[in-house]
């Protein structure tokens, strides 16, 4: 059994398990409507939920099953044919902005995205810009120690876009190919939150012109839709380029990586299925609703 296969078992069990239970039968309207339900109660939504029965209905050429799968796929926003993250090339490192609220994972995912790269050849560079949470300077120090990767970092409450500067100059001087970049999960207000991510863009801007730096969310799968208004406040403000779902193995609702990428267009690049540095899994649509109706 895959990672991925063991990381979705609680959603596989609960949400599959009881939409297979009613496509096993006689479907007539009121099955239907307790599909939709089902649904819901995965973290789909109301209106995605109503759109992806009314079209597993229409499709009569198919089995209700693979309609309902097909369905499903269907959702996924389109992936891009470039790779992810953007390299500018001309010696100018990738620039990857991890964004999202505390507790969602986000330090950690900072550390196992750059592992992830590292193993794939690439030289990283990890920075250490959620100074308004002490804890979060010291979890993502140790956390590269146990990947062994550099970090850039000031003391608690430092300009986060100084550390940005500082970790795109050591970047520079080191021959970095990537720089992944933990930001402020929670300052006093919202706006503050919000405006202190646009100065590191205008930072990024300035050190490296070139650079188009990625912009990944970190979610939590179990916050269900509340988390969605999360992601799209953040779209907003910061125009997401990707989407890491975390905790996805403890929770039986994993609908919202259905919903998130439909209301916003922006596609889930990773999801986290547990604790151990490599559990930080690349997510391919037609892998994980596989894995959902094994």
């Amino acid at each position: 059994m895959s990672d991925l296969d063991q990381g979705v078992a609680r959603t596989r069990q609960s949400f599959v398990g009881r939409l297979r239970g009613i496509l096993g039968g006689p479907l007539d309207d009121a099955a239907w409507d307790e599909i939709e339900e089902t649904l819901i109660a995965a973290d789909m939504g109301a209106g995605l939920a109503s759109r992806v029965v009314e079209g597993a209905r229409a499709r009569r050429d198919l089995e209700p099953e693979l309609a309902v799968k097909n369905e499903l796929i269907g959702l996924f926003a389109p992936r891009r044919t470039t790779g992810w993250p953007h390299v500018p090339g001309n010696g100018t490192p990738a620039v990857v902005l991890v964004i999202g609220v505390n507790g969602t994972g986000k330090t950690t995912t900072v550390a196992k995205l750059g592992h992830r790269f590292s193993k794939l050849g690439a030289k990283v560079l990890l920075a250490a810009a959620d100074t308004f949470r002490a804890a979060a300077i010291e979890q993502l120090e140790a956390w590269a120690k146990r990947v062994d990767l550099p970090l850039v970092a000031h003391a608690a409450g430092a300009d986060p876009s100084a550390v940005v500067y500082d970790a795109l100059d050591a970047a520079a001087a080191r021959d970095s190919d990537v720089v992944v970049i933990d930001t402020a999960g929670r300052l006093h207000t919202k706006s503050n939150l919000m405006d202190e991510l646009a100065k590191i863009r205008r930072t990024i801007g300035k050190r490296l012109p070139d650079a188009l730096p990625e912009v990944l969310f970190v979610l939590d799968a179990t916050t269900g839709q509340n988390g969605l208004s999360q992601a799209r406040a953040f779209h907003e403000a910061a125009g997401l380029t990707g989407i890491a779902l975390t905790k996805l193995d403890t929770t039986s609702r994993g609908g919202i990586a259905f919903a998130i990428e439909d209301a916003l267009d922006v596609p889930v690049l990773f999801v986290g299925v547990g604790e151990k540095v490599d559990d930080l899994l690349e997510f391919a649509p037609n892998d994980f609703v596989e894995a959902l109706f094994a």
